[in-house]
Protein backbone atom coordinates (compact mmCIF):
# COMPACT_ATOMS: atom_id res chain seq x y z
CA UNK A 1 0.00 0.00 0.00
CA UNK A 2 1.29 3.34 -1.06
CA UNK A 3 0.88 6.38 1.55
CA UNK A 4 1.26 9.74 0.12
CA UNK A 5 1.06 13.53 0.91
CA UNK A 6 -1.54 15.72 -1.03
CA UNK A 7 0.91 18.74 -1.98
CA UNK A 8 0.01 22.34 -3.42
CA UNK A 9 1.97 20.88 -6.49
CA UNK A 10 0.05 17.61 -6.81
CA UNK A 11 -3.11 20.25 -6.57
CA UNK A 12 -1.74 22.36 -8.81
CA UNK A 13 -1.86 20.01 -11.86
CA UNK A 14 -5.59 19.26 -11.02
CA UNK A 15 -6.79 23.26 -11.05
CA UNK A 16 -5.43 26.15 -13.03
CA UNK A 17 -5.69 29.07 -14.81
CA UNK A 18 -9.30 28.98 -17.04
CA UNK A 19 -9.19 29.34 -20.97
CA UNK A 20 -10.62 33.31 -21.49
CA UNK A 21 -13.31 32.16 -23.47
CA UNK A 22 -14.80 29.75 -20.81
CA UNK A 23 -18.47 30.15 -20.31
CA UNK A 24 -20.82 28.51 -17.41
CA UNK A 25 -21.95 25.39 -18.99
CA UNK A 26 -17.93 24.12 -19.60
CA UNK A 27 -17.72 25.07 -15.34
CA UNK A 28 -20.10 22.06 -14.31
CA UNK A 29 -23.83 21.86 -13.62
CA UNK A 30 -23.73 20.64 -10.12
CA UNK A 31 -26.80 18.81 -8.15
CA UNK A 32 -27.05 19.06 -4.09
CA UNK A 33 -29.54 16.94 -2.67
CA UNK A 34 -29.83 18.57 0.71
CA UNK A 35 -31.43 20.11 3.42
CA UNK A 36 -34.85 18.94 5.48
CA UNK A 37 -37.23 20.99 8.36
CA UNK A 38 -34.49 22.57 10.55
CA UNK A 39 -31.35 21.31 8.42
CA UNK A 40 -31.58 23.85 5.37
CA UNK A 41 -28.17 25.64 6.64
CA UNK A 42 -26.93 22.82 5.63
CA UNK A 43 -27.87 23.05 1.99
CA UNK A 44 -27.44 26.74 1.98
CA UNK A 45 -23.65 25.99 3.05
CA UNK A 46 -23.07 22.87 0.69
CA UNK A 47 -24.06 25.28 -2.57
CA UNK A 48 -22.63 28.12 -1.60
CA UNK A 49 -19.27 26.35 -1.39
CA UNK A 50 -19.48 24.76 -4.43
CA UNK A 51 -20.24 28.27 -6.03
CA UNK A 52 -17.24 29.66 -4.23
CA UNK A 53 -14.96 26.59 -5.69
CA UNK A 54 -16.09 27.20 -8.91
CA UNK A 55 -19.11 25.38 -10.45
CA UNK A 56 -20.76 27.17 -13.28
CA UNK A 57 -24.31 26.20 -12.14
CA UNK A 58 -25.77 24.57 -8.90
CA UNK A 59 -28.84 23.40 -8.33
CA UNK A 60 -30.32 22.39 -4.92
CA UNK A 61 -32.83 19.40 -4.65
CA UNK A 62 -35.28 20.11 -1.65
CA UNK A 63 -38.26 20.43 -0.39
CA UNK A 64 -40.57 22.86 -1.71
CA UNK A 65 -41.08 24.30 1.43
CA UNK A 66 -37.64 25.18 1.64
CA UNK A 67 -37.56 27.12 -1.51
CA UNK A 68 -37.64 30.59 0.17
CA UNK A 69 -34.37 29.75 2.48
CA UNK A 70 -32.06 28.84 -0.71
CA UNK A 71 -33.28 31.36 -2.44
CA UNK A 72 -32.16 33.66 0.45
CA UNK A 73 -29.10 32.21 1.48
CA UNK A 74 -27.38 31.70 -1.45
CA UNK A 75 -29.73 33.11 -4.52
CA UNK A 76 -27.09 32.17 -6.72
CA UNK A 77 -27.99 28.53 -6.89
CA UNK A 78 -31.54 27.83 -8.47
CA UNK A 79 -34.25 25.26 -6.36
CA UNK A 80 -35.26 21.70 -7.68
CA UNK A 81 -38.11 19.43 -5.71
CA UNK A 82 -36.73 15.96 -4.81
CA UNK A 83 -38.85 14.20 -7.42
CA UNK A 84 -36.95 11.91 -9.66
CA UNK A 85 -40.44 12.46 -11.89
CA UNK A 86 -39.02 16.05 -12.42
CA UNK A 87 -35.12 15.62 -12.36
CA UNK A 88 -33.26 15.14 -15.67
CA UNK A 89 -30.08 13.53 -14.04
CA UNK A 90 -28.36 13.98 -17.28
CA UNK A 91 -27.68 17.51 -17.05
CA UNK A 92 -25.50 17.37 -14.58
CA UNK A 93 -21.84 16.56 -14.13
CA UNK A 94 -21.44 15.70 -10.79
CA UNK A 95 -24.03 15.34 -7.46
CA UNK A 96 -23.82 15.12 -4.15
CA UNK A 97 -26.73 13.93 -1.50
CA UNK A 98 -26.69 13.99 2.10
CA UNK A 99 -25.65 17.25 4.03
CA UNK A 100 -29.07 17.98 6.14
CA UNK A 101 -31.13 15.27 4.47
CA UNK A 102 -32.74 13.23 7.59
CA UNK A 103 -33.16 10.08 7.10
CA UNK A 104 -37.42 10.37 6.41
CA UNK A 105 -38.96 7.76 3.48
CA UNK A 106 -38.66 10.50 1.02
CA UNK A 107 -35.07 10.81 1.84
CA UNK A 108 -34.00 6.92 1.84
CA UNK A 109 -36.12 6.51 -1.73
CA UNK A 110 -34.14 9.19 -2.88
CA UNK A 111 -30.71 8.10 -2.11
CA UNK A 112 -31.13 4.44 -3.77
CA UNK A 113 -32.66 5.62 -6.53
CA UNK A 114 -29.54 8.51 -7.24
CA UNK A 115 -27.20 5.54 -6.43
CA UNK A 116 -28.88 3.44 -9.41
CA UNK A 117 -29.81 6.25 -11.63
CA UNK A 118 -26.96 8.53 -11.65
CA UNK A 119 -23.81 8.05 -13.84
CA UNK A 120 -21.39 10.91 -12.89
CA UNK A 121 -19.53 11.15 -9.93
CA UNK A 122 -21.89 10.92 -6.80
CA UNK A 123 -20.95 12.47 -3.63
CA UNK A 124 -22.38 10.83 -0.66
CA UNK A 125 -22.29 12.39 2.86
CA UNK A 126 -23.74 12.49 6.24
CA UNK A 127 -27.31 11.62 6.57
CA UNK A 128 -26.74 9.81 2.78
CA UNK A 129 -24.18 7.55 4.13
CA UNK A 130 -26.61 6.80 7.55
CA UNK A 131 -28.64 5.61 5.30
CA UNK A 132 -26.32 3.28 3.71
CA UNK A 133 -25.26 2.23 6.64
CA UNK A 134 -28.91 1.58 7.62
CA UNK A 135 -30.32 -0.15 4.87
CA UNK A 136 -27.01 -1.97 3.74
CA UNK A 137 -26.85 -0.13 0.55
CA UNK A 138 -22.87 -1.47 0.08
CA UNK A 139 -23.99 -3.64 -3.14
CA UNK A 140 -25.45 -0.87 -4.85
CA UNK A 141 -22.18 1.32 -4.09
CA UNK A 142 -19.96 -1.26 -5.50
CA UNK A 143 -22.68 -1.83 -8.80
CA UNK A 144 -21.86 2.47 -9.75
CA UNK A 145 -19.58 3.04 -12.78
CA UNK A 146 -15.77 2.16 -11.31
CA UNK A 147 -14.50 5.24 -9.62
CA UNK A 148 -17.62 7.39 -9.88
CA UNK A 149 -18.22 7.80 -6.19
CA UNK A 150 -16.87 9.73 -2.91
CA UNK A 151 -17.99 8.86 0.00
CA UNK A 152 -16.78 11.48 3.00
CA UNK A 153 -17.38 10.06 6.75
CA UNK A 154 -16.27 11.24 9.92
CA UNK A 155 -15.42 8.66 12.29
CA UNK A 156 -18.42 7.73 13.85
CA UNK A 157 -20.03 7.58 10.22
CA UNK A 158 -17.26 5.26 9.09
CA UNK A 159 -18.06 3.39 12.53
CA UNK A 160 -21.46 3.18 11.72
CA UNK A 161 -20.89 1.90 7.87
CA UNK A 162 -18.34 -1.18 8.97
CA UNK A 163 -20.93 -2.12 11.89
CA UNK A 164 -23.43 -2.38 9.19
CA UNK A 165 -21.31 -4.40 6.92
CA UNK A 166 -20.62 -6.86 9.77
CA UNK A 167 -17.00 -5.49 10.39
CA UNK A 168 -17.69 -4.88 14.52
CA UNK A 169 -14.00 -5.09 15.39
CA UNK A 170 -13.07 -2.53 12.40
CA UNK A 171 -16.17 -0.34 13.34
CA UNK A 172 -14.55 -0.11 16.90
CA UNK A 173 -11.33 0.78 15.97
CA UNK A 174 -12.84 3.29 13.33
CA UNK A 175 -14.05 4.98 16.55
CA UNK A 176 -11.03 4.93 17.99
CA UNK A 177 -8.96 6.89 15.78
CA UNK A 178 -5.52 5.79 15.86
CA UNK A 179 -3.21 6.67 13.27
CA UNK A 180 -2.38 3.49 11.72
CA UNK A 181 -6.33 2.50 12.36
CA UNK A 182 -7.68 5.74 10.26
CA UNK A 183 -5.62 4.04 7.66
CA UNK A 184 -6.96 0.99 8.03
CA UNK A 185 -10.55 2.45 8.08
CA UNK A 186 -9.90 4.21 4.97
CA UNK A 187 -9.12 1.23 3.03
CA UNK A 188 -11.78 -1.20 4.49
CA UNK A 189 -14.76 1.43 3.54
CA UNK A 190 -13.00 1.78 0.08
CA UNK A 191 -13.30 -1.96 -0.32
CA UNK A 192 -16.37 -2.19 0.79
CA UNK A 193 -18.15 0.54 -1.02
CA UNK A 194 -16.09 0.68 -3.99
CA UNK A 195 -15.97 4.41 -3.89
CA UNK A 196 -13.05 6.60 -3.10
CA UNK A 197 -13.25 7.12 0.20
CA UNK A 198 -12.24 10.27 2.60
CA UNK A 199 -11.75 9.83 6.21
CA UNK A 200 -12.42 13.36 7.60
CA UNK A 201 -10.29 14.48 11.01
CA UNK A 202 -7.30 15.73 11.57
CA UNK A 203 -4.78 14.26 8.79
CA UNK A 204 -7.76 13.70 6.30
CA UNK A 205 -7.32 10.18 4.35
CA UNK A 206 -8.28 9.71 0.87
CA UNK A 207 -7.92 6.01 0.22
CA UNK A 208 -8.34 6.04 -3.84
CA UNK A 209 -7.77 2.41 -4.88
CA UNK A 210 -6.13 -0.57 -3.55
CA UNK A 211 -2.80 0.55 -3.68
CA UNK A 212 -2.80 4.11 -3.15
CA UNK A 213 -4.12 6.70 0.09
CA UNK A 214 -3.44 9.96 0.66
CA UNK A 215 -3.00 12.35 3.73
CA UNK A 216 -4.13 15.78 3.75
CA UNK A 217 -1.54 18.61 5.53
CA UNK A 218 -3.80 21.74 5.88
CA UNK A 219 -6.55 22.20 8.05
CA UNK A 220 -6.98 23.62 11.93
CA UNK A 221 -8.45 22.91 15.13
CA UNK A 222 -11.17 25.87 14.48
CA UNK A 223 -12.72 23.75 11.56
CA UNK A 224 -14.41 21.34 13.99
CA UNK A 225 -17.32 23.30 14.04
CA UNK A 226 -21.07 22.70 12.88
CA UNK A 227 -21.51 22.42 8.61
CA UNK A 228 -17.19 22.23 7.50
CA UNK A 229 -18.08 18.51 6.02
CA UNK A 230 -20.90 20.24 4.20
CA UNK A 231 -18.63 22.77 2.68
CA UNK A 232 -16.10 19.91 1.94
CA UNK A 233 -19.04 18.10 -0.14
CA UNK A 234 -19.30 21.32 -1.58
CA UNK A 235 -15.59 21.60 -2.90
CA UNK A 236 -15.64 18.09 -3.74
CA UNK A 237 -18.89 18.03 -5.72
CA UNK A 238 -17.73 20.86 -7.54
CA UNK A 239 -14.65 19.94 -8.60
CA UNK A 240 -16.22 16.84 -9.80
CA UNK A 241 -18.12 18.91 -12.51
CA UNK A 242 -15.49 20.92 -13.91
CA UNK A 243 -12.48 20.02 -16.41
CA UNK A 244 -8.71 20.05 -16.03
CA UNK A 245 -7.11 23.31 -17.33
CA UNK A 246 -5.02 20.94 -19.60
CA UNK A 247 -8.42 19.16 -20.46
CA UNK A 248 -10.27 16.18 -19.51
CA UNK A 249 -12.59 16.01 -16.36
CA UNK A 250 -11.78 15.71 -13.15
CA UNK A 251 -11.91 12.72 -11.71
CA UNK A 252 -13.82 11.46 -8.12
CA UNK A 253 -10.21 10.86 -7.27
CA UNK A 254 -8.34 14.13 -8.08
CA UNK A 255 -11.60 16.12 -6.70
CA UNK A 256 -11.48 14.31 -3.33
CA UNK A 257 -7.17 14.77 -2.99
CA UNK A 258 -7.72 18.55 -4.25
CA UNK A 259 -10.77 18.98 -2.46
CA UNK A 260 -9.46 18.34 1.15
CA UNK A 261 -6.52 20.05 0.67
CA UNK A 262 -8.28 23.33 -0.65
CA UNK A 263 -10.92 22.94 1.75
CA UNK A 264 -8.26 22.71 5.10
CA UNK A 265 -6.48 25.97 2.81
CA UNK A 266 -9.45 27.87 2.99
CA UNK A 267 -10.02 26.93 6.71
CA UNK A 268 -5.92 28.03 7.51
CA UNK A 269 -7.03 31.57 5.66
CA UNK A 270 -9.94 31.62 7.68
CA UNK A 271 -8.52 31.23 10.95
CA UNK A 272 -5.64 34.02 10.51
CA UNK A 273 -8.81 36.18 9.50
CA UNK A 274 -10.99 34.90 12.77
CA UNK A 275 -9.11 32.94 14.86
CA UNK A 276 -9.61 29.35 15.31
CA UNK A 277 -12.43 29.91 18.07
CA UNK A 278 -14.75 32.20 16.09
CA UNK A 279 -14.31 30.31 12.63
CA UNK A 280 -17.78 29.41 10.96
CA UNK A 281 -18.50 27.11 8.09
CA UNK A 282 -19.95 29.81 5.87
CA UNK A 283 -15.88 31.50 6.45
CA UNK A 284 -14.65 28.39 5.16
CA UNK A 285 -17.14 28.74 2.31
CA UNK A 286 -15.87 32.59 1.58
CA UNK A 287 -12.30 31.42 1.98
CA UNK A 288 -12.43 28.69 -0.20
CA UNK A 289 -12.67 31.33 -3.51
CA UNK A 290 -9.64 33.16 -1.71
CA UNK A 291 -7.74 29.40 -1.21
CA UNK A 292 -8.26 28.92 -5.18
CA UNK A 293 -6.72 32.22 -5.91
CA UNK A 294 -3.68 31.52 -4.00
CA UNK A 295 -3.52 28.10 -5.72
CA UNK A 296 -4.35 29.37 -9.28
CA UNK A 297 -2.98 32.77 -9.16
CA UNK A 298 -6.90 33.83 -10.96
Amino acid sequence: MKTSIITRELVQTIIGKRRREIHKGDCGRVLIAAGSAGMAGAAVIAARTALRSGSGLVQVAIPAELFPIIQTGVPEATCLERDFSKLDLGRFDAAAVGPGLGKGEESVSFVKELIRRFDGTLVIDADGLNIVAEHGLFRELRSRRPAATVITPHAGEAARLLAAAGKAEAAGKAASGGEEDRLQTARLLHELTGAVAVLKGHGTLVAVNDEETYINTTGNPGMATAGAGDALTGVIVSLAGQHKAIGGRITAAEAAAAGVFIHGMAGDLAARSTGEYGLLATDIAYFTAMALKELTGC
